[in-house]
């Protein structure tokens, strides 16, 4: 009876921390917004109808801050289970 050959890897598979041959960086560019995100910005996707409203940052974080207080002011207030005891 012949022994069978036991390859290390197959001619297809791909170590899992290699890149395969069809995926082209080369044209790849930095991502402009990664400091924001590092400094600890939140990304919030806006549905396109929304955003159109919105021409700018600035403007649409007056928007939500305006909305946040009025929602505060009608909010009713949690009382803390620990202060009552």
């Amino acid at each position: 009876m012949r022994r069978a050959r036991i390859r290390s890897r197959d001619a297809g598979q791909v170590e899992l921390d290699e890149i395969l041959p069809e995926y082209d960086f080369g044209r790849s560019r930095p991502n402009k917004y990664a400091s924001r995100y590092a400094a600890g910005g939140v990304v919030v996707v806006l549905e396109p109808d929304v955003a159109a409203v919105f021409p700018s940052a600035r403007e649409t974080n007056e928007a939500l801050r305006a909305l946040a207080g009025i929602i505060q002011k009608h909010r009713p207030r949690r009382t803390d289970p620990r202060r009552n005891a």
